[in-house]
């Protein structure tokens, strides 16, 4: 067995032709550039592409595998020089009464998830473009992917704006059939959310929670990640660290403290000021028919079913860290100098020790980057779109 870092929510922003695919993402993600991405900078083993579906990108990746840049694996996902495993997925919006919310699906296979496209743009208006609503329900869209051999994971599970708990519903399993419901393996807990938070829902205790940078640039890439413990890097090894299978699993979840995200809080949009005062905050305090966004802890306060997190002993740790760039005193120039002396964020962020650190950026930056490392920096609560801070 051995231990790899994951992110599995990547975008492309653009197709090599030009093509816009992820329109509110860096035109500079396309498949190429996410590779050199990782490989020169981040250190991420497994990547989760979820604009694979949309034919412009499937051109691109087509041509790497042409040009035998990339390899297909027997066991599901595509290999980059050995060094980085590629896993094919599409994130898709479905629809109910209450609202709206994402989905991730997930293929082993180039012609699986090329035959997902095929039948996805009788759903939707543009194929070639990400995270287009397909009007279907969430068990809908679950039964098309499950016949195709894919899995479904929900995305950004509780943010107010397209997150399953979020915008579509009060529970998962009421979501979906109770096969479906028993299929589904794992939710991504987003940037507002962990482990601690999510463990006040009990019909989430048997699933594996994942965390993932939902990457709209490359900077981003690994901003939250997991590692996990497999055979190798390939899609049915992932399948069976989500189901817990076999000695696989995820070992640890490894992201932003929910108070760096930006829809951690309640935010009224008239008054313009984020909801703090009370827990949870689903009215505005100043007059309760003004407009709001929901906070992530204040829906899930409001939907939970057990005053205390309870965690299932199958449950990782989930450890707090602060991407480097976001780090004060770290800029693009320190962050090079940083990768050029230790070789991968994922090195200077598990690996590498004080003593060493100090010998490249002083005591000052070192000492925060330990800190980050081990959730003691100060943060400042995020809400309404906007992101939390993070200051010494």
């Amino acid at each position: 067995m051995k231990e790899y870092f994951m992110d599995l929510h990547l975008h492309i922003g653009r197709s090599n032709s030009g093509q816009a695919v992820k329109i509110t993402a860096s035109d500079k993600l396309t498949i190429e550039n996410i590779i050199d991405e990782v490989k020169d900078k981040k250190g991420i083993d497994i990547l989760g592409v979820v604009d694979a579906a949309s034919p412009e990108v499937i051109k691109d990746i087509e041509v790497l595998l042409d040009q035998s840049k990339l390899i297909a694996l027997e066991d599901g996902g595509l290999s980059y020089n050995q060094e980085i495993t590629i896993l094919l997925g599409s994130e898709m919006e479905v629809k109910s009464e209450l609202g709206q919310a994402h989905l991730l699906s997930y293929f082993p296979y180039l012609e699986d998830i090329k035959k997902f496209s095929s039948i996805m743009s009788n759903y939707i208006s543009n194929i070639n473009l990400s995270t287009q609503m397909t009007y279907l329900t969430a068990q809908e869209l679950f039964q098309i992917v499950d016949e195709l051999g894919g899995i479904i994971i929900p995305a950004h599970s509780f943010t107010p704006h397209k997150g399953l708990y979020g915008s579509y519903s009060d529970s998962l399993r009421d979501s979906f059939s109770r096969d479906a419901f028993d299929k589904i393996a794992a939710i991504e807990l987003g940037l507002s959310a962990d482990s601690e938070m999510a463990d006040h829902l009990s019909e989430l205790a048997a699933k594996t929670f994942l965390s993932n940078s939902d990457a709209h640039s490359l900077g981003k890439i690994g901003r939250e990640y997991n590692k996990v413990l497999v055979k190798e890097a390939s899609f049915k090894e992932v399948l069976l660290a989500l189901r817990r299978e076999g000695g696989r699993k995820v070992l640890g979840n490894y992201g932003l403290s929910p108070k760096l995200g930006k829809y951690h809080r309640s935010y009224c949009l008239e008054c313009k000021q984020k909801l703090i005062a009370k827990i949870p905050a689903i009215k505005c305090y100043n007059n309760p028919k003004h407009k709001i966004v929901k906070g992530v802890l204040d829906r899930l306060i409001e939907i939970a079913d057990k005053e205390e997190a309870i965690h299932p002993k199958h449950r990782p740790a989930y450890y707090h860290q602060v991407p480097l760039l976001d780090i004060p005193g770290i800029g693009p120039k320190t962050l090079d100098q940083l990768i050029d002396s230790f070789g991968s964020e994922m090195n200077i962020l598990h690996k590498v020790s004080d003593e060493d650190l100090k010998e490249i950026v002083g005591r000052k930056i070192a000492s925060t980057i330990i800190k980050a490392r081990e959730g003691q920096l100060t943060i400042i609560p995020g809400g309404g779109g906007k992101y939390g801070k993070v200051s010494n």
